[in-house]
């Protein structure tokens, strides 16, 4: 007599989550983040762009609303060529299709700060070792200067 398999189902009884109910929301959003750019124009794209942050923006409670609003003015100011999108819902900004920094609010994944990050294409690179992620709990002028620097040096 032959042996029929039958389809079993995985239970992750008993085991631990591996990812945060966050980070599967974030997983999940930038799945519908490539699904849609990838509908788009690459003219539409800024536009689309655009209004996705604007809209990410204006859903974060405050006090992360008024430093996305604010950071994403200086990334826009300093560095026009930048296109704004979002990454794994979060506030970006992308050249030639890939991110070169975001914000991450301190509610995405409820944590005491926000920050500013860059991803590998940014052109930070200062030695052996440099940092990539910067913690930001207040705009002060020194901070939106130094945001701009940073900003510069990774498109440069």
């Amino acid at each position: 007599m032959t042996e029929t398999k039958t389809a079993t189902k995985r239970s992750n009884a008993g085991k631990p989550n591996v990812w945060t109910d966050e980070e599967r929301a974030a997983m999940q959003e930038s799945a519908r983040e490539r699904k849609s750019s990838s509908r788009r124009s690459s003219e539409d794209e800024r536009a689309a762009g655009e209004a996705d942050v604007r809209a990410k923006i204006a859903d974060m409670p405050e006090p992360d609303r008024a430093m996305g609003e604010r950071i994403h003015a200086l990334v826009t100011e300093t560095v026009p060529d930048l296109v704004p999108r979002t990454y794994y819902g979060m506030p970006a900004y992308a050249r030639d299709g890939k991110v070169i920094c975001f914000f991450k609010a301190a509610s995405k994944f409820k944590v005491r700060y926000a920050t500013f990050e860059f991803q590998p294409d940014a052109g930070l690179d200062d030695g052996d070792m440099w940092p990539v992620s910067f913690a930001v709990t207040k705009l002060t002028p020194a901070v939106e200067t130094r945001i701009r620097d940073l900003v510069r040096n990774a498109v440069s």
